[in-house]
């Protein structure tokens, strides 16, 4: 916890046109790995479009450790079959962070955006704003490994007062 720098929020909000893994449908829930870290969501049963809406935090003491989604379809009788997956950096958003430090912009101000591109799985430009006196980025990535399928998300950065900060 000395290196802590904050806290990443990360709204999980849905997924869209996953892939089918059961008759017609899948049982789909995501994990998400930061280093050592592992956060997972529930299942939402019978859905290829499902709306998690839940909100996960990591403790960010390392901001170059890549974010890993992995999204799975449940299943009772044998092993959990994987629906693909995708990384992300939150590089961009830690340097969007120090640009505009915690000072009130106008709502809705874009402070940067992050293109597409081989080394992100993002599905369509991604713009980092100041909404709300937060700052958060929207995404949605393409998931890799698999047929079809994004998630939707949205990055928040929760100051902890007694940490060392950006």
């Amino acid at each position: 916890m000395d290196n802590l720098l904050g806290l990443l929020r990360i709204h999980i909000q849905r997924g869209v046109n996953l892939a089918v893994r059961d008759m017609r449908s899948s049982d789909p829930y995501l994990i998400v790995k930061m280093g050592k870290d592992k956060l997972k969501t529930r299942v939402v049963k019978r859905s290829v479009n499902p709306d998690w809406n839940e909100q996960l935090t990591l403790l960010i003491s390392d901001p170059s450790l890549p974010i890993l989604l992995s999204v799975y379809d449940k299943d009772t009788f044998s092993f959990d079959d994987k629906m693909g997956d995708a990384q992300f950096e939150i590089g961009p958003f830690i340097q969007a962070l120090k640009q505009v430090g915690f000072r009130g912009l106008e709502d809705g101000a874009i402070i940067s955006t992050v293109q597409p591109s081989k080394q992100n799985c993002l599905a369509e430009e991604s713009c980092i704003i100041w909404s709300k006196g937060k700052l958060v980025q929207n995404m949605a990535l393409r998931l890799r490994n698999v047929e079809c399928g994004e998630v939707e998300l949205q990055l928040q950065w929760i100051h902890v007062p007694s940490s060392k900060g950006l």
